[in-house]
């Protein structure tokens, strides 16, 4: 099967730097809210979307979400098979007690007892910096239920029929875990986030429910409002 390997996605969001006691790490993981593995693909995308699935419990269909559901309904059937001495393991339940990890992997493919994660998008091939995060964090989660090192796997891309492998070096690891606290931060916080009303929500399913322009169109009319009657300083000493 043809593929294109990529050491890593890169983040096209401001990073914020993780204190210690907001690693996902660290030993109170276990007693913190569980954060889903695809969340962390929804936070990288957009924030407000995260919330809008993990916090308001708001899921609204379009095309492209009805081509991804009916592509991962296909490959989340339970099973297990072999093909040419690869043993192939679909929607395997994924877990991790140190960052409170909780998911589900498309498929697994074992070589010998090497887990080599693979992630379906019903797209054809892009940068998949996204999809590149979520799949790092089932790598991670792989790592810790087998005790095995997970130094790569693949995001295969149904409409191109083709696989990008993805290198899951530090700086990706790094992303996975402080994506990780942002998302449990955002959990806990049950707070929805500003719309970004940028390119990214003209495909979104969710745009009917999160009305960015409308909601960012308020927010600029209250600034204005602010900045209207705000009292400047005098300048040069004029009254």
């Amino acid at each position: 099967m043809p593929s294109d390997t990529i050491e890593h996605a890169p983040d096209d969001r401001d990073a914020h730097p993780v204190g210690p006691d907001d690693r996902a790490g660290a030993p109170d993981a276990a007693h913190r809210l569980p954060v889903h593995v695809s969340a962390l693909e929804h936070y990288s995308y957009c924030p407000r979307q995260c919330a809008l699935i993990h916090v308001e419990q708001t899921f609204d269909e379009n095309l492209y979400t009805l081509r991804g559901r009916l592509l991962h309904e296909r490959v989340h059937d339970p099973t297990a098979e072999a093909q040419a001495g690869v043993r192939i393991e679909r929607g395997l339940p994924l877990w991790s007690e140190r960052l409170g990890l909780v998911g589900k992997a498309d498929v697994v493919e074992f070589h010998g007892d090497a887990p080599y994660p693979v992630e379906y998008k019903h797209g054809p091939k892009r940068q998949f910096a996204h999809a590149a995060l979520q799949l790092c964090a089932q790598a991670m989660c792989l790592e810790e239920m087998t005790g095995l090192p997970v130094p790569r796997g693949a995001i295969f891309h149904h409409a191109s029929r083709r696989r990008t492998e993805v290198c899951f070096d530090a700086s990706l690891r790094a992303r996975v875990e402080q994506t990780v606290a942002e998302v449990r931060r955002l959990l806990e916080s049950q707070a929805l986030p500003p719309p970004l009303n940028d390119a990214r929500c003209d495909k979104c399913s969710l745009k009917d429910s999160c009305l960015p322009a409308a909601v960012a169109g308020d927010n600029q009319v209250a600034a204005a409002r602010r900045a209207l009657f705000h009292p400047h300083e005098p300048r040069n000493g004029a009254p």
